[in-house]
């Protein structure tokens, strides 16, 4: 069936099953009016709402993980709590696994000098912030959790979890902790935020990708400390890496016999990927760019649960308003089709940036008449795309290598933005087709006419709010795209804003402490009326977790953490076997007297009926 076809097809069912929900909804209302004595229907939606928790304050409250004890759906009130499921530096007796464990490119654990074991927890010597996001799947009649560690080295982990049928209540299965081998792949690099796929698969990300000049000294190492923590993976010998090995989309699968399927999704793009959001067509993926001067993208995979190949397109902001941190209607530049293997293929050669693009100096921030002036996350640069295929013509399949391996760079290049700062979490309103995006901070790039946007298009012209902002983002049908699933504009939401608390026992902190600071990931509850928003933040004192309320724009704190600890991933798992998790990650805790573990655990066990 030709992709069009496709898309018109599926526009006719969604549209016809929306038209059938109303009619539906509408008749029973006028049913219950007439057979119930007049009563009201059932809520389309849930209305939750949870207990708030106040700022800690306390040597006790600000050294632990604090949680609501109450949420309220649809009135009815029920207790919860915090539960901690799983730590690093966890020993399965049985496998002999340690939970953060990394490996060597031969998958043997690497010690530090003093031979203890190079655990990704981030209170360590290690390079990195340590355990990020754990998806919770449920495959062959069980339930999986898969784990990922955000280390220059980073590792990724299985474990069989289980279910109290009771009560609810989840803890690992000794004897089951298993080390996911990513060395077919290149290894794996910064793995950070990640999300359950429609079809029950574990989706990662690598963030910060390496510049592609790199070059290897006769110490084996490179002028770059940052990507030279790598290096015990490759036993002290970057000769045998390269910077594009990393920077793209890893997916976990569990088989039908219980086996690890791992993949890096070459198709999708090279970035600081901070996640990778899978639309309910489980083809259209959004993909955020964590760092300055990044920009925001959309990848269309040719086939439902396969993002092995696909289409690639960068968002251009047109903006409307710089009001309430900012509106724009958007589109999307087109970055061309490519699949895995073709992509891989390239990258095995050990590529090198000036085999990609040419570069030129500017003459009073103006590039030569050939070049092309753009500005990310690298700078002010002029460039101009090279003969990377080597077949003396620069031609289409050039642009296929360049979009997928200079991807921010390629897509200015073409024209779109690259002006967005601290592009974190990303999730989904189904009954609202409302996407929503977390900004750490509106500035830089963002900002208008900094120093940023010199040679770029000074697309976003904001006002700086250091403390960051919400997104919403209206998503519709687009044929031309073959997708269901496309945003059309973007404006803020909610924002945090700065306080001077000098003198008050609030001291300490940068951002009103009854509002957000740098939002991180984001987390849409289905079917109701709360976006869930953590931080990553050094303008409170302790991170927090907030519920915010679509309806009226309030927001609860509901979780905080130890100090010096990141509250990462929080993600919401509406039914399992009949309960319901809001988990969590607490990354690098610091100031504790114990071992100061990276840890995942979760809000709950909650029952919706």
């Amino acid at each position: 069936m030709k992709m069009n076809e496709q898309f018109k097809l599926s526009l006719l069912a969604l549209t016809v099953a929306t038209t059938l929900s109303a009619c539906t909804l509408d008749l029973n209302s006028d049913d219950e009016d007439e057979n119930n004595g007049g009563e009201t229907p059932a809520p389309m939606m849930d209305t939750i709402s949870f207990s708030g928790i106040s700022v800690p304050l306390s040597e006790n409250a600000q050294q632990s993980v604090r949680a609501s004890n109450e949420i309220t759906i649809n009135g009815k009130v029920q207790s919860i709590g915090y539960h901690k499921l799983m730590s690093t530096a966890h020993e399965d007796t049985i496998t002999g696994e340690v939970f953060g464990l990394a490996k060597n490119h031969l998958d043997e654990p690497i010690q530090f000098e003093d031979g203890s074991d190079y655990i990704c927890n981030g209170t360590n010597a290690g390079v990195g912030s340590g355990l990020d996001y754990t998806s919770i799947l449920q495959k062959n009649d069980k339930m999986y959790m898969v784990s990922q560690f955000e280390c220059q080295i980073g590792a990724m982990y299985v474990q069989e979890i289980t279910q109290d049928a009771d009560t609810g209540m989840l803890s690992p299965v000794e004897g089951t902790l298993e080390f996911i081998s990513q060395k077919d792949e290149f290894g794996g690099w910064v793995h950070c935020a990640g999300m359950v796929t429609p079809w029950q698969s574990h989706l990662g990300s690598e963030e910060y990708e390496p510049r592609g000049t790199l070059t290897v000294d006769d110490s084996g190492l490179t002028s770059d400390n940052y990507y030279n923590a790598i290096a015990p993976y490759w036993q002290g010998d970057l000769t045998l890496s390269n910077p594009y090995y990393y920077g793209w989309t890893p997916e976990v699968k569990i088989t039908a016999t219980g086996e690890v399927d791992y993949a890096k999704h070459y198709s999708m793009g090279r970035m600081s990927h901070e996640l990778a959001y899978v639309m309910p067509d489980n083809r259209t993926v959004y993909l955020t760019d964590d760092g300055t001067n990044v920009g925001l993208f959309m990848f269309i995979a040719d086939k439902e649960k396969d993002l092995s190949a696909g289409t690639l397109y960068a968002v251009k902001w047109n903006q409307t308003s710089s009001e309430n941190h900012g509106a724009a209607d958007l589109t999307w530049v087109n970055l061309g089709h490519a699949n895995n293997a073709e992509i891989r293929e390239f990258i095995a050669t050990k590529p090198m940036f000036d085999d990609i693009f040419e570069l030129a100096d500017d003459v009073d921030n103006v590039c030569p008449d050939t070049f092309t002036s753009i500005n990310t996350s690298a700078g002010f640069e002029c460039v101009k795309l090279k003969d990377v295929n080597q077949d003396s013509v620069v031609d289409e399949k050039d642009e296929k290598l360049a979009s997928r391996l200079e991807t921010r760079r390629f897509a200015a290049y073409k024209g779109a933005t690259t002006e967005f700062r601290k592009e974190e979490g990303v999730t989904f309103n189904a009954k609202e087709s409302k996407l929503y995006i977390a900004m750490s901070e509106v500035a830089r790039g963002m900002e208008d006419g900094s120093s940023n946007d010199n040679g770029g298009y000074n697309h976003i012209r904001l006002p700086k709010n250091s403390c960051g902002a919400v997104y919403e983002l209206n998503v519709s049908a687009d044929e031309s795209m073959n997708s269901m699933y496309v945003a059309k504009d973007m404006a803020g939401i909610v924002g945090g804003m700065s306080v001077d608390y000098t003198g008050s026992e609030y001291e300490g902190n940068k951002c009103d402490i009854n509002s957000i600071a740098s939002p991180d990931n984001v987390a849409y509850l289905e079917e109701s009326n709360v976006l869930i928003i953590g931080e990553d933040t050094s303008s409170h004192e302790n991170n927090m977790i907030w519920s915010f309320d679509l309806n009226d724009g309030s927001l609860t704190r509901i979780l905080t953490t130890p100090l010096g600890a990141e509250t990462t991933s929080p993600y919401w798992y509406k039914d399992i076997n009949g309960f319901t998790y809001l988990t969590a990650v607490t990354q690098h805790p610091s100031g504790r007297e114990d071992n100061m573990e990276s840890e995942i655990g979760y809000v709950g066990p909650i029952k919706l009926k």
